[in-house]
């Protein structure tokens, strides 16, 4: 095995890296302190080939590899080890919670888009009064999996959280069914989909702790019978008298909030989440947003929200070209930014951010001004009375104007949308060009 592959075999069979306290080599063994030897499989590292044998020291534990050998695999453990810890601290619940919320929602998104597209274009038939017998064909097929995407979301939430998918897919359902307008709740009738993806969301997650709760205590024989029965039952009777009620308010309030801040605040909002979506990206909070944009989706027909957050990613566009021109004589910095560019420009931000502007610094934050910027213009236009839209999440960028809406039509969206990145470009571009370096 070469000495390159040998680390990462190693750490798991000395108990992971939160196990290892302190690593050191002599000339010929890689010298651990650790902080649980019980936790070592000292049978399956003397299998490996590269390792040439084990000693358990009173203070060390010592895996032998021979001269030359052990130089390179403890730099290698090094640094996987603190690649490992890096990864291990930013695990924290609220990122893995986040994370797991976003598990539920990115599986949608491919059908997000496809339905997004052919609603834009529905719309736009429809505005020049082209093909009438087509029109309503397309507002069928896009219109179709937003009406049942409660049931979607209680699948996969079910799946993530480690309950039976169709049993989730079944108590999100209620939420969409149509008999639910014969439901009343704190003494209102009901709505079909009143909660929206929130309420299916809730549902499902409830409907996954009850299924856990009945398996371990529902005898083997009954448990096929019994289990799913409950789960829905019990789930299914919250979900009417509790969630969708709680789920609609949330729901209403996420827009009411959303129409006020544009209308009222639109170009000091448009700053904020524009320049502040970076940050978001680096830490992954911007996770905790995609619920949102599909319950404003959902309740909308689009999510006001996504055109701001895409000027971020124009900023940092800006930021990297003024880079490249900045940085004439470094070629290594010239190639990353002409391969990750491209990707920029489509919305995928994540090479620029790792690769560029982050290890440099001061280019990221003048990145952030970039987005600001262009988040200000959109934002300003949504307090004119022009607000502009995604049909759908997941593209950015480029790639967002077939998705775009917008109250005066299309047209008129593209062209605030188009003014917006425009704008985030030239500032990032200035803003790191002139404040982006030391001053020498």
């Amino acid at each position: 095995m070469p000495t390159t592959d040998l680390a990462p075999q190693l750490l798991p069979l000395v108990g992971g890296p939160a196990n290892v306290l302190s690593v050191a080599h002599c000339m010929t063994r890689l010298r651990l302190g650790l902080a649980d030897r019980d936790l070592v499989d000292g049978e399956a590292l003397r299998g490996l080939p590269g390792v040439l044998g084990v000693v358990e020291d009173g203070d060390s534990y010592q895996i032998v590899l021979g001269p030359g050998a052990v130089t390179r695999v403890t730099a290698d453990f090094e640094a996987l080890l603190r690649k490992e810890t890096q990864k291990a601290r930013n695990a924290t619940p609220v990122k893995l919670a986040l994370r797991r919320v976003a598990n539920v929602f990115v599986p949608l998104i491919p059908a997000l888009i496809g339905c997004g597209v052919l609603a834009g274009v529905n719309g736009l038939l429809l505005n020049l009064g082209w093909l009438p017998g087509l029109t309503p064909a397309l507002a069928a097929i896009a219109s179709a999996f937003m009406s049942l995407i409660a049931v979607f979301v209680g699948y996969n939430t079910a799946k993530e959280f480690g309950g039976t998918p169709v049993l989730g897919g079944a108590v999100a359902a209620i939420v969409v069914y149509p008999g639910v307008a014969k439901v009343t709740a704190f003494g209102v009738t009901l709505a079909p989909g009143q909660g929206g993806v929130l309420g299916a969301l809730a549902a499902a997650l409830l409907g996954t702790y009850v299924e856990k709760w009945c398996r371990g205590r529902v005898p083997g024989a009954l448990d096929v019978l019994v289990t799913p029965t409950v789960t829905v039952l019990v789930s299914g009777l919250a979900t009417l008298y509790v969630l969708m009620y709680t789920a609609g308010a949330v729901s209403t309030a996420i827009g009411t909030a959303a129409n006020w801040l544009l209308s009222t605040t639109g170009a000091f909002a448009g700053a904020v989440l524009g320049g502040l979506f970076l940050p978001l990206v680096m830490l992954g909070l911007h996770q905790a947003l995609i619920p949102i944009h599909a319950t404003l989706i959902e309740q909308q027909g689009s999510t006001t929200l996504l055109p701001l957050l895409a000027m971020a990613g124009a900023g940092q566009v800006g930021a990297a070209a003024a880079v490249y021109v900045r940085l004439r004589h470094d070629t290594a910095m010239r190639t990353t930014i002409k391969s990750a560019l491209p990707a920029g420009l489509l919305g995928v931000g994540e090479p620029l951010i790792y690769g560029v502007s982050l290890p440099l610094g001061r280019p990221f934050l003048t990145a952030c001004a970039g987005g600001a910027a262009g988040g200000a213009f959109v934002g300003l236009f949504a307090m004119l009375g022009e607000r502009v839209g995604a049909t759908a999440i997941g593209p950015s960028g480029w790639a967002l104007f077939p998705l775009l809406a917008g109250d005066a039509g299309w047209a008129t969206a593209a062209g605030i949308y188009g003014g917006g990145l425009l704008t985030a470009y030239v500032v990032g571009f200035g803003a790191t060009y002139t404040f982006g370096w030391p001053r020498r």
